[in-house]
């Protein structure tokens, strides 16, 4: 009798260790990748902003009349003149632009920002 108590106290002793033991879990699946189309059109998106921020900072500057209104205008003109591009470019590619274009629209950006006095 005593043998038959410790084999089953034994086999209690396993039964709740192996209720212990947590089965692994699978790695969770990688965050999808985005498209190379929204990669473009986050392109152009980005480029829009910039132009704007630096368009909201061109109204501030005349506001603050640290240049008069047509040299403002002026200014408002140049980027649209960027953002028809960029446009015109998104339009060739089904929305976005690559990043050759980002960069050739950033550095005409780039130009406009120092003629608006960032």
């Amino acid at each position: 009798m005593h043998r038959s108590i410790c084999a089953l106290t034994a086999c209690a002793l396993l039964t709740s260790l192996a209720a212990c033991v947590v089965a692994p879990q699978p790695a969770p699946a990688p965050a999808p990748r985005p498209s190379p189309q929204q990669i473009a059109d986050q392109r152009l998106h980005q480029v829009d902003g910039r132009i704007d921020n630096l368009s909201r900072r061109i109204d501030a500057r005349v506001n603050e009349g640290y240049y008069p209104p047509p040299q403002g205008a002026a200014l408002h003109h140049r980027l649209d003149v960027i953002r028809q591009e960029a446009h015109d470019m998104a339009a060739q590619h089904g929305g976005g632009i690559s990043g050759d274009e980002q960069r050739v629209l950033n550095q005409e950006l780039d130009n406009a920002a120092h003629a608006i006095g960032e």
